[in-house]
């Protein structure tokens, strides 16, 4: 079982990794292997909808987005941390995460489906609940289940050193890490029961225009 954890932070080694580093170390104590993705700081393009994902099977963008696509489906839980930029996750992030469920949604692809998944903010004072509510929005359209912790989760300094002195907010993320175990370990059992995934039914799509 293997869990990957998307930093989409500019800095590679911020607050944002801080917080990813003390969940990876406490899913690899769970005995659940753990990677760290980082989105990088070159620009990331914002979806245009021009739905050339339909046809092509990805997005018509062959960047970082495409990049993590491509080795998400050897995953079976993620979490997308991002710092908090104005009360919501970079714009970075943001595009990121616009462009990886929305091409893989056309795509067909079924990378996310019943896997678990968790968001983690950090900020320096505030904003960062409304950067969660953000992120978690995406999990809702791709058949997912949100793992949570004993707090929201997040974490709070200016820097990685500050980060170290929010003592609640590192064990939070070791709670998620925990978490994210048990709920991967618990549908490892179940299929090993005979347990069957839910079948999600399709063929409704509708606009409400007349």
């Amino acid at each position: 079982m293997k869990v990957l954890l998307v930093n989409g932070s500019p800095h590679q080694h911020g607050c944002t990794d801080r917080a990813l580093q003390e969940i990876k170390k406490t899913l690899e104590q769970e005995g659940i292997e753990a990677d760290i993705f980082w989105i990088e700081n070159d620009p990331i393009r914002g979806c245009i909808a021009c739905n050339m994902c339909l046809k092509n099977k990805k997005c018509i963008f062959d960047d970082v987005v495409n990049k993590f696509s491509n080795i998400a489906k050897f995953y079976d839980g993620f979490v997308f941390g991002s710092p908090t930029y104005y009360a919501s996750s970079a714009g970075q992030m943001s595009a990121f995460m616009d462009r990886v469920f929305y091409s893989n949604m056309n795509a067909g692809s079924d990378i996310f489906t019943h896997k678990p998944v968790a968001s983690v903010a950090s900020c320096r004072r505030a904003g960062d609940v409304a950067a969660l509510d953000q992120m978690n929005k995406y999990y809702g359209l791709a058949n997912m289940f949100i793992v949570c912790s004993s707090y929201w989760n997040e974490v709070h300094g200016f820097t990685p050193k500050h980060v170290e002195k929010d003592e609640e907010g590192l064990q939070t993320m070791r709670n998620l890490g925990r978490n994210m175990a048990w709920f991967l370990k618990s549908v490892e059992a179940a299929k090993k029961a005979g347990v069957k995934e839910p079948e999600i039914e399709t063929g409704h799509y509708t606009h409400f225009i007349r």
